[in-house]
């Protein structure tokens, strides 16, 4: 099989545990709820991140525009009248006030609603109401404050600190481990926000290992092999390679083709347009296919339905989830006919956070970009699929644990080791003492 690069067959021996560690690494549980630690992350690290804002057909034309929160920090895209993409802290130079909320289009200029002062859409000041009361006031002294915008694969990222690296260094080996999957194809028809009784951090976890499929998602277990799931750690980003279409080897071989295909049905149907409960077409099968190649055809036949020709994918293309981590609070779930972008997000406390998630769909060359719906909820309402309601229900559980006074440390495996890699970040950018730090235990456990 012709393989490009960035794609590369993994040995069925590599396991998502790699070499063990010589003993549990420790991470202090109050990075969960200390209202300290949170303060040093909106100090030191979120204004130093690039983070996703929105998609780039959000701001597509001149006067499109998207208000992007992180904690306390706004941001404000605009796509200008000369078509240059920029973005500006969400700040009126006069008092402070937000100059815009939320998303839209036809903007032509930037005016506060509190006391007149505006701005073109480049950030240049260009009116004060009663300009004499200020004496000597020069317009030029006070444009909208720029901050680092850039696009990747038809996403939009923004960064804070204007010193900060290229978006691509920041991206690693991503983009060329990714790059078979041609992103830009995909088109996003919705985002859904879920408000979470949960740090951040907690929800981060819950896409950075996974440890707890084999207990919380036990439908899952049945057509993922979550043992020979291989994964990279680089600095600011990290991978996991899932097989999906197949029962996890920790299901000792008993499992009959149907039950595969029932539980991938089950767990995912949507994605090849099978309802839940449509029998195992065993008369589908060609002589040497397995479970897998069904999917996969399933999922070709669906993409054509679109007018997308995945006839370049083969059943590992298909059926292999790669999963990116972007730190400190991003993963991209993709294949060769998917892709969700999840993150979490800051709330008004420590134990609280949102979970975002970009929904998309791979779409033919030339498909319009319609703006997608946006969806917010809470997260005894949300119900985004089996697996991820399963994730959302128990946040609020984990994030109470968190507080209980004799649980001073998570201990962490080197299965996962890419929430570890966020804690290491975290410390880097903290620039956390000594003391401070993970630590290896010192007991066996």
């Amino acid at each position: 099989m012709n393989v490009p690069a960035g794609n590369p067959v993994r040995a069925r021996d590599e396991d998502a545990i790699g070499t063990p560690a010589e003993r549990p690494t420790l991470v202090p549980a109050e990075r969960y709820y200390s209202a300290n630690f949170a303060r040093l992350e909106i100090e030191r690290m979120w204004p130093k991140v690039w983070q996703i804002a929105c998609l780039l057909y959000q701001v597509a034309e001149p006067g499109d525009h998207f208000e992007y929160r992180c904690g306390p920090y706004g941001v404000l895209i605009i796509r200008g009248g000369d078509g240059e993409l920029r973005a500006f802290q969400n700040v009126c130079r006069h008092r402070g006030n937000s100059l815009c909320m939320g998303s839209g289009s036809g903007l032509h200029e930037l005016k506060c609603g509190y006391h007149g002062w505006t701005w073109d859409l480049a950030g240049t000041l260009k009116r004060v109401p009663d300009r004499k009361g200020f004496g000597s006031l020069r317009l030029s002294d006070f444009p909208l404050i720029p901050i680092r915008v850039e696009t990747w694969e038809g996403m939009v990222f923004v960064n804070l600190d204007r010193d900060a690296i290229p978006l691509l260094e920041y991206l690693e080996q991503i983009p060329d481990d990714i790059g078979w999957c041609n992103l830009s194809d995909f088109r996003c028809y919705a985002t859904l926000t879920v408000e979470v009784d949960a740090n951040w951090k907690t929800i981060a976890d819950g896409y950075s290992e996974t440890y707890h499929i084999q207990t919380l998602h036990p439908e899952l277990l049945r057509c993922v092999d979550d043992i020979h799931a291989p994964q990279r750690i680089w600095r600011h980003t990290s991978k996991s390679d899932q097989p999906y279409g197949v029962p996890s080897p920790r299901c000792g071989g008993t499992l009959s083709d149907e039950e595969v295909w029932d539980a991938y049905v089950y767990t995912q149907g949507a994605l090849m347009r099978v309802a839940e409960g449509t029998p195992f077409p065993s008369d589908e099968l060609q002589s040497g296919e397995t479970v897998q190649d069904l999917i996969a055809a399933r999922t070709r036949a669906f993409a054509a339905e679109r007018g997308v020709d995945l006839g370049w994918a083969d059943t590992d293309r298909i059926t292999r989830l790669h999963q990116y981590n972007v730190f400190p609070n991003m993963t991209f779930l993709t294949n060769a006919d998917h892709l969700t972008i999840m993150c979490s997000r800051p709330g008004p406390d420590p134990d609280h956070g949102e979970m975002v998630m970009f929904l998309t769909t791979r779409m033919p060359p030339g498909a319009p970009r319609n703006k997608p719906t946006d969806v917010r909820t809470t997260a005894a309402q949300a119900e985004p699929g089996v697996v991820l309601t399963q994730d959302i229900q128990l946040l609020a559980g984990l994030q109470r644990g968190m507080h209980q006074p004799g649980f001073t440390h998570l201990v962490l495996s080197s299965e996962e080791r890419r929430v570890i890699n966020m804690h290491r970040n975290i410390e880097r950018y903290l620039d956390l003492p000594e003391a401070q730090r993970m630590r290896a235990s010192t007991i066996c456990v």
